[in-house]
């Protein structure tokens, strides 16, 4: 059921009774959920349970404040306010914690996540935006202490882009800026930096936000006094109050059993964020925790007598019932008859829920069985067959995997068996398979029409008379197109306004669209990325700009937690498409000069990892991602900002295609593929072969997940037959990816003459100045010896020993 979106100063008693009422019968359904849940977890139906009891009061008033339009940024205790929202109802609740995998049943990520983790449908079928603004949203949430909180900031900052920048079009997307974002969290999770740190910026830039704090003096068995100075969140934060002198945060205290003073404090902290663009803090102490902190323990460990019987009398639902009697709002006998209906209904949710849930698996079920018995009546292997099919017919609930692995394994004793019921076994299995993995395993990326690989290659036209630039002028210069061709374009990053980037990138852009297009930040990298999450979440298309790719190792959670699983743990039905800008390789100096891309190729899949060897390459690809609508991370050469390039006629319009490879210089004897700046060096390189006989064909990887979708490279290695990769990353990364791209997967093992070798980095960090790079990287003559090496191997006479 949704609240009544009246507040508490506009109403008639009656009205504000039955709201009253209303409130607490959504407490005491939330409060069953979570009892009820409990028990399922603890007689094995669910895997694991983590539950909003003891937290229903703050959320109901924090319901009553919220409005169409504003987003919800949480943490997985919110089940009563999106129960009041009217997007959780029990049988809901009781799919996301058997892990459904119908999305119509399990609506908040169909059961890819846990009970607890909650999101709102921000697109249609088609991949299209609904109109945000006509429904109350949550962003998709993630289990990580406080890695909710990045996010925040980016849904709070979109509002202010929407009310002070021209040009937008705002349709399904905001009201002029009138939206808050609204986050949760415990006060225990207020200890991590990603909260500091999202706090501090919130202050700076003065957006719409409010943060509660959830506060029952605990973080699993440790209480707050080690969690936070002076044990008290609102106290450490006073310096951040605002005045009338300087911007801050507005800070505000309430007690989490106080229904009316939660009401008002709650529609205030909206009054103040929405009116006046000013973030807010809601601390909300003395609440309680009556079931402790999941089911994999009992908080009867930790917590005193008195702290346990403390918790007792002040559960917030218990107090709040309390207030109903003494004010007259209710009389016992209507309360009891309310709890005791609510109770039915929730145990018929829960029931309805689990045989729902089960319902598949037994239809399955009793087809596998009556295919085991076909089979095993004509196999010599009958015994063994009947037992298995025996074991399942004892699974009275069977799951999805009982099910695989009981088929599969009947296979095994009909290998050299060729009937009629072993062809139907197969096509059972293979249908079965066929049916449930994508369950578990689709929308890593956009499987939509409009993803970022169907956009066609457009090339780079030149006039005649094409002049010579530097390489930053033709990212400057295209990214100016872009900013005109897309209004709800904006970059931001370290440097990115006034000075227009480290590099000159965006030189004089600020100037010509503003400070809140092209905008400076402070040092704060995870709170960058988390701006361009919120603010890709509500229909802008950020740049964010990590300075060097070493950096980005401060972001990598956020970027792996939250964007890169985004798609995949709402099933499509939310997107960011949020492009991360950085710049790196061939750097000097051991925390400059990093090439950690193993590292980002496994911990980002989810979005594209895109590595042009020039700007003309990357402007491309940023021209790409604009037309499409997924997150990517571009990384520029750092040492080709200055080098000189032929200065394309159609910037805006040319695009680098993602997911192909190109071939750099055609060749017989060997296949060299490498990426970025050290590809500069492998065609320098392969000049060289050519004076000792040697001619390799060079290949430029440009986009590393996805790579090589046309199967390009396998291609080239059925003409030289002979393979190596050159990456600057550390042994074992980013080149023993690509090598098991081609070998494994594109099958090139078949055409492969000598074995397939990579060149890479040493294992250690690289060394300071020009001699560091040379001995720590891949340098010109690693790569000819290397090759020479290859090519000496499989033919020693017209290769002799080189040393």
């Amino acid at each position: 059921m949704k609240p009544n979106p009246s507040t508490s100063n506009d109403i008639s008693f009656d009205d504000f009774k039955s709201q009253i009422l209303q409130d607490y019968g959504t407490a005491v359904t939330s409060r069953e959920c979570s009892l009820m849940g409990r028990r399922e977890v603890l007689s094995g139906k669910a895997k694991f349970g983590i539950f909003g009891d003891g937290k229903e009061l703050p959320q109901l008033a924090m319901a009553r404040a919220f409005q169409d339009g504003d987003f919800r940024s949480g943490y997985y205790r919110d089940q009563t306010f999106m129960m009041a929202l009217g997007y959780l109802s029990p049988k809901a609740f009781f799919h996301g914690l058997y892990a459904t995998t119908d999305l119509e049943k399990e609506p908040m990520s169909a059961g890819r996540q846990m009970g607890g983790h909650f999101v709102t449908h921000s697109l249609n079928e088609d991949g299209t935006w609904k109109n945000l603004t006509e429904q109350k949203n949550s962003s998709a949430d993630i289990s990580c202490t406080a890695g909710q909180m990045p996010r925040l900031l980016g849904l709070a900052q979109a509002s202010k882009i929407y009310r002070h920048v021209d040009g937008i079009d705002q349709t399904n997307f905001s009201e002029n800026g009138n939206e808050v974002a609204w986050g949760t969290i415990g006060n225990a999770s207020t200890s991590e930096g990603h909260f500091f740190e999202t706090l501090n910026a919130a202050g700076v830039m003065q957006v719409p936000m409010v943060i509660s704090v959830w506060d029952d003096e605990y973080g699993i068995s440790v209480p707050s006094e080690y969690h936070t100075t002076k044990g008290n969140i609102s106290e450490a934060l006073s310096g951040f109050q605002r005045d009338d002198d300087g911007k801050g945060f507005e800070i505000l205290k309430v007690k989490g059993w106080d229904y009316t003073a939660l009401i008002h404090a709650f529609e205030n902290a909206s009054d103040i964020a929405r009116e006046n663009h000013v973030p807010v803090l809601i601390h909300v102490t003395e609440l309680t925790q009556p079931q402790g902190h999941s089911t994999s323990g009992s908080h009867e460990r930790y917590k005193s007598s008195e702290r346990l019987q403390w918790e007792k009398e002040n559960d917030c639902n218990k107090r709040f019932r309390e207030w109903i009697l003494e004010n007259g709002i209710s009389t016992e006998e209507d309360l009891k008859k309310m709890e005791r209906d609510i109770k039915h209904k929730v145990r018929a949710a829960k029931k309805d829920a689990w045989s729902e849930f089960l319902k598949p698996q037994l239809i399955a079920k009793k087809e596998l069985v009556q295919l085991l018995e076909k089979v095993a009546s004509q196999s010599p292997n009958r015994a063994f067959i009947t037992k298995l099919k025996n074991d399942l017919i004892a699974i009275e609930e069977p799951l999805k995997k009982d099910l695989a692995s009981k088929s599969r394994q009947a296979l095994r004793y009909l290998l050299e068996e060729s009937t009629p019921e072993k062809k139907q076994l197969q096509q059972w299995v293979d249908d079965f398979l066929a049916t449930n993995e994508p369950q578990y395993s689709s929308h890593l990326y956009n499987e939509l029409d409009n993803k970022a690989t169907t956009v066609e290659q457009v090339t780079p036209s030149y006039s005649d008379n094409a002049e010579e630039v530097d390489g930053r002028i033709i990212l400057r210069d295209n990214f100016d197109k872009l900013f005109s061709m897309y209004p709800e374009a904006l970059v931001f990053g370290e440097d990115t306004g006034n000075i227009g980037d480290v590099n000159q990138g965006l030189e004089g852009l600020q100037k010509k669209y503003g400070k809140l297009r092209v905008a400076d930040t402070g040092i704060r990298e995870t709170s960058i990325i988390g701006q361009g999450i919120g603010m890709a979440l509500r229909g802008l298309r950020p740049i964010a700009e990590i300075q060097y790719l070493d950096y980005i190792l401060y972001a990598i959670q956020t970027l792996s937690d939250d964007l890169a699983s985004l798609m995949y743990r709402t099933v499509g039905k939310q997107k960011a498409p949020l492009i991360v800008r950085t710049r790196g390789h061939r750097l000097e100096g051991i925390w400059h000069s990093g090439s950690p891309m193993g590292g980002l190729i496994h911990l980002l899949r989810g979005m594209y990892i895109l590595v042009p060897r020039n700007m003309t390459q990357a402007a491309g690809f940023y021209n790409t991602l604009m037309k499409s609508d997924e997150p990517a991370l571009i990384i520029e050469s750092l040492n080709g900002y200055r080098l000189k390039e032929r200065k394309p006629s159609n910037l805006g319009d040319f695009c680098t295609p993602i997911g192909k490879v190109e071939t750099l210089k055609e060749g017989t004897d060997i296949t060299l593929l490498s990426y970025g700046s050290t590809l500069r060096i492998v065609e320098k390189v392969a000049n060289e072969l050519l004076e000792v006989g040697i001619d390799a064909e060079v290949i430029d990887a440009q986009s590393l997940l996805p790579f090589d979708l046309g199967h390009d490279v396998v291609k080239s290695l059925q003409k030289t037959n002979r393979f190596l990769v050159i990456d600057e990353d550390v042994p074992g990364g980013c080149s023993a990816y690509l090598l098991q791209e081609v070998v494994e997967k594109q099958g090139g093992y078949r055409h492969l003459d000598s074995a397939p070798q990579t060149l890479s980095a040493k294992a250690h960090r690289p060394a300071y100045a020009s001699d560091g790079d040379y001995f720590s990287k891949p340098n010109a003559e690693d790569i000819f010896e290397k090759v020479y090496q290859i090519m000496h191997e499989s033919d020693p006479k017209s290769y002799p020993v080189l040393r």
